[in-house]
């Protein structure tokens, strides 16, 4: 069923409509940018029919509802999570899933995301290091399935184990192999649906050159 909602939900609209065009369609739980993730994994593609299939196989050929919570508030991995939900929703009502979406105030939206009492939620993440890990660990182990920032509540061991292994060694290309295999084990299971990986913009006087962001939020300056 997952994968059928993931197939119904089309990408590129909503990153032209919620992030202007600015950010990339999410394959992957790691943004490009971010070393070791995966550039070889395909994404699913957008396939309304196929969806429709896949529900059908399930024993949902007439359909299902579901609810939907968007945030209330405007982040940097999401500008407009009403906008969103709103397309997912359309989105969703083609493949014969009615969509109620619900939200709360900030506070009170972690809050029961965080007791799992949702069935679908929008999220997002803003890494701390821009290491795999703060990714992988936060967001996907059984750990963090407890009271952590695994929305999903997924929890499966052959991947805990990945990542446990991966942070317990500093040799980076068997990091990197371990991890892609994560990527792959998430991709295969489907705990969540990534959207899009946003683009950053920081506004600089027009006199200031080679200003780079910095991948976690830092800017450094020398005095002249």
């Amino acid at each position: 069923m997952r994968q059928a909602l993931a197939l119904a939900i089309n990408k590129p609209a909503i990153i032209e409509a919620v992030f202007h065009g600015t950010g990339t369609a999410a394959k992957n739980l790691l943004p490009p940018g971010v070393w070791s993730a995966d550039a070889e994994l395909k994404d699913y593609d957008y396939d309304p029919q196929k969806a429709k299939a896949l529900l059908q196989e399930a024993g949902m050929a007439n359909g299902m509802t579901i609810d939907l919570w968007a945030m209330p508030v405007q982040r940097p991995y999401n500008p407009n999570a009403k906008r969103m939900a709103e397309m997912i929703q359309a989105d969703w009502a083609k493949i014969g899933v009615q969509t109620k979406i619900t939200t709360y105030e900030w506070g009170e939206y972690l809050k029961r995301v965080k007791d799992g009492e949702h069935q679908a939620a929008l999220m997002g993440w803003t890494t701390a290091t821009g290491d795999p890990d703060n990714f992988f660990g936060p967001l996907f182990t059984c750990q963090s399935a407890n009271g952590g920032s695994n929305s999903a509540k997924w929890c499966y061991p052959p991947f805990d184990k990945l990542i446990s292994e991966a942070k317990s060694i500093s040799d980076r290309p068997q990091r990197e192999a371990l991890y892609k295999q994560a990527q792959q084990m998430m991709h295969d299971q489907m705990p969540a649906v990534m959207i899009a990986h946003s683009t950053i913009f920081e506004p600089v006087r027009k006199d200031v050159s080679g200003y780079e962001i910095d991948p976690v939020w830092q800017a450094y300056f020398l005095s002249g």
